[in-house]
């Protein structure tokens, strides 16, 4: 099983997140609400990627990404920002914090497993 974590702060994003992961029955899913959630979540469970909210109050993702480069227990796991800001600027900057990905929220639930898949290779 491929472990994913997903987070962000709204709890119907994570909903629809967490059951259209699931479809595929090789990912393993599990939700944060916060940045500082995300950090004890990663260290305990080690998830092989983290798709992040960049928008959250309190930690927001880029200082979650931060953060989570420090701790040598998590540095090593790549992050996939969601973002509603698009914008090709905004996308580069948000790759030049060190995310492996940048994808567009709204996600399509029906293909937001193939695209994890894509990026664990």
């Amino acid at each position: 099983m491929t472990r994913i974590l997903y987070v962000d702060d709204e709890a119907d994003l994570r909903e629809i997140a967490a059951m259209s992961l699931e479809l595929d029955p090789e990912l393993q899913v599990r939700t944060a609400a916060s940045g500082s959630e995300a950090l004890e979540q990663a260290k305990q469970w080690k998830p092989a990627l983290i798709l992040l909210d960049v928008m959250m109050p309190g930690m927001d993702g880029p200082a979650t990404l931060t953060a989570l480069g420090i701790d040598p227990a998590t540095q090593s796991i790549p992050v996939a920002f969601i973002t509603a800001k698009t914008h090709p600027r905004h996308v580069n900057d948000l790759k030049s914090l060190g995310a492996c990905a940048v994808l567009a929220k709204p996600f399509d639930p029906m293909t937001l497993a193939a695209t994890v898949r894509t990026l664990l290779r």
